[in-house]
């Protein structure tokens, strides 16, 4: 399975009961996400090949996401897939409503001064941050992915323009 055209939507975690059920940290803040899922790719540790999975029943129980993958009937079948990534073709991810972004589509955009167009970096990672969120540029320093500073966002075009508030260059840089 390519790197490139995929995305994880959630990773697995341990075995829940005796069917061959695993927990899953979601990946998406859009829960009805999971309730479409019908074939996935499971990749990473945990992972014995890349192939096809189908999802035979998702659910929360308890603010815990559960998958039930057919073929994967036994707690020691559902213990070899621990730590493995749930992917989908990026084709099938949820539509975004106006304004919203998929972070891996903002990690390798560029950052630019919106005033001079100096090119100030370029976003390498996300950070939960409370609120908004943090973009990472260059692996060094810090952003809020915040309207008020990240502009004008164009992640096909691989570009943020940003107007920077002053002395958060400074605080980066301590």
């Amino acid at each position: 399975m390519p790197e490139a055209g995929w995305v994880a939507v959630a990773l697995l975690g341990k075995t829940r009961g005796n069917r061959g059920e695993v927990t899953a940290l979601p990946l998406s803040d859009k829960p009805e996400r999971y309730q479409e899922l019908r074939e996935v790719y499971l990749e990473g540790p945990g992972a014995r090949e890349a192939r096809p999975y189908t999802v035979e029943e998702v659910w929360f129980h308890q603010g815990v996401l559960i998958f039930k993958f057919q073929g994967v009937d036994t707690i020691s079948d559902a213990e070899t897939l621990a730590g493995a990534e749930v992917r989908v073709p990026a084709a099938q991810r949820v539509a975004l409503e106006e304004g919203e972004y998929f972070q891996s589509d903002l990690v390798g955009c560029e950052i630019v001064e919106r005033a001079s167009g100096r090119l100030l970096g370029r976003v390498t990672g996300w950070e939960e941050g409370g609120g908004a969120g943090l973009l990472v540029v260059d692996a060094r320093w810090l952003i809020p992915f915040a309207r008020s500073i990240c502009v004008e966002i164009d992640p096909a075009s691989r570009r943020i323009a940003v107007d920077l508030p002053a002395g958060l260059k400074d605080v980066n840089a301590q």
